[in-house]
C-alpha cells in the first residue's frame, strides 16, 4: 500500500519540449498503479491462502522435542499413507516450548509433539493450544491427556533407577530416591538436568512435597557428587562404562541397548511403591492456536493414537501404549500393570510450571 500511495501521489509535470506530454503521464501512471495493485493484491492472496494451497501436496508443520533418528519412520508413514508432507523442525522439548511462546500464534507450526508432559503443561499455561475433539481422544485414559482436552499423550514411559548389577549389591539398593543424597552413594550417581523427562520429575517433585523439598535433594544431591549427562542414554553408557554406579532414567534406553545386546551390563530397577521417583510420564502432542492447517494437524494427532502406530512405540522403541487394546509382546518387557502399581498417584496437568522449575535448577546451580 505504501508503493500505491506513492505512485498516485507522483504529480504531473508541465509540456516541456522533447519529454511527456500531462496525457502521457496520466497513462504511465495509470499503468503503474494496476501494476501495483496486482502486487499488493497478489501478496495479500498468498498471505492468506494456507500453507499448501495452491500446490497439489497439503502441508504440516511439526515442532518435535522427539528425536529425529526415534520418530521419522512415523512421519514417513503418515505421509505414505495421507500424501501430507510434513516439515519438522527437532529440538529440545523445553527449547521447543520456548520458541512456540516467543512466536505466539505467529508461528508456522501447526502441531507440538513433546517429550514429556511439563512442557504441554507449560503451552496450555500460555493458552497456545486449542482443544482437540472429544472424538479424537476419546480412547485415551483421562490420565494420558490433559482434562481439558487441550493435549493428549502419544506414548507412556516411566522413571527409573539403573544401576551396575557389578558393582552394587542388593542390599545397596534405595528403596526412595531421597536416599540417593546419603554419603554411601557419594560420587556413583548420574543426572541429566538438561533432560526434559528429569526436569518433569523434579516438578513433580515440587508438586507432591513443595519446592523447598525438591530444592534440597538437589542441592544435597549435587554436594554429594551426582555427575551430570547429556541425556539418559548416555547415563546407561556411563554405567556400562564404569564412570558411574547408578542413573536416573526413563526406563527404555536400557531396552534399547538390551535389543542388539542382550548382556549389556545394566540393570534397572524402581523405588518403593508410591516414591514419586516411579513416576510415568507420557509423550504428548497438541495443535496449536491459530493452526493453518487444522485439519492436517488433527489427523496426524489421530495417526499417532492409531493402533498401529502405538504398536510401533512398544515394538520398536519400548514404551507404553495409551490406548488399550494394543497387542503386547508375551514375553517383553513392558507391563503397563506393574507399573502402574508403582507409580505415584499424579495428574499430568499439574505438571504445568516448568519456568518455575527451571529457575529451580538455575538457583542450585544446575543450568
Amino acid at each position: 500500500m505504501i508503493y500505491l500511495t506513492l505512485i498516485l501521489n507522483i504529480r504531473p509535470v508541465p509540456v516541456v519540449r522533447g519529454g511527456w506530454s500531462r496525457g502521457m503521464w496520466a497513462k504511465h501512471r495509470m499503468w503503474l498503479a494496476v501494476a501495483a495493485a496486482a502486487i499488493v493484491l497478489g501478496g495479500a492472496v498468498v498471505w492468506l491462502l494456507p500453507r499448501g494451497e495452491g500446490s497439489s501436496v497439503e502441508q504440516l508443520v511439526l515442532y518435535s522435542g522427539r528425536s529425529r533418528s526415534l520418530v521419522q519412520p512415523m512421519i514417513r508413514q503418515f505421509e505414505q499413507e495421507t500424501g501430507i508432507r510434513v516439515r519438522v523442525r527437532y529440538g529440545e522439548s523445553s527449547q521447543l516450548a520456548t520458541t512456540l511462546r516467543e512466536e505466539g500464534r505467529r508461528s508456522p507450526a501447526d502441531v507440538f509433539w513433546s517429550q514429556d508432559a511439563g512442557t504441554l503443561g507449560a503451552l496450555v499455561r500460555a493458552e497456545r493450544f486449542e482443544a482437540l475433539p472429544e472424538s479424537l481422544v476419546a480412547d485415551v485414559p483421562m490420565v494420558y491427556r490433559s482434562a481439558d482436552r487441550y493435549w493428549v499423550g502419544t506414548s507412556g514411559r516411566a522413571r527409573v533407577l539403573a544401576y551396575s548389577p557389578e558393582r552394587v549389591s542388593s542390599e545397596e539398593l534405595p528403596t526412595s530416591v531421597f536416599d540417593l543424597a546419603d554419603r554411601r552413594y557419594r560420587g556413583r550417581v548420574a543426572w541429566a538436568p538438561t533432560n526434559a523427562s528429569f526436569q518433569a520429575f523434579v516438578l513433580a517433585m515440587r508438586r507432591v512435597h513443595g519446592d523447598d523439598v525438591a530444592r534440597q535433594w538437589l542441592t544435597d544431591l549435587r554436594a554429594n557428587g551426582a555427575r551430570a549427562y547429556a541425556n539418559n542414554t548416555a547415563i546407561v553408557q556411563g554405567i556400562a562404562a564404569g564412570e558411574v554406579d547408578f542413573g536416573l532414567t526413563n526406563h527404555y534406553y536400557l531396552l534399547r541397548f538390551r535389543d542388539t545386546h542382550a548382556d549389556y551390563p545394566v540393570e534397572q530397577t524402581a523405588f518403593e511403591a508410591g516414591d514419586v521417583a516411579n513416576l510415568v510420564l507420557t509423550s504428548g502432542a497438541g495443535v496449536l492456536a491459530g493452526a493453518r492447517n487444522r485439519e492436517a494437524a488433527e489427523r496426524f494427532v489421530a495417526f499417532l493414537l492409531s493402533q498401529s502406530t502405538q504398536r510401533y512405540f512398544v515394538t520398536e522403541t519400548f514404551e507404553y501404549p495409551v490406548v488399550d487394546g494394543v497387542e503386547l509382546p508375551s514375553d517383553g518387557p513392558i507391563d503397563p500393570a506393574r507399573q502402574r502399581e508403582l507409580a505415584p498417584v499424579m495428574e499430568l496437568d499439574a505438571l504445568d510450571d516448568l519456568e518455575g522449575t527451571l529457575r529451580l535448577f538455575r538457583e542450585v546451580g544446575l543450568l
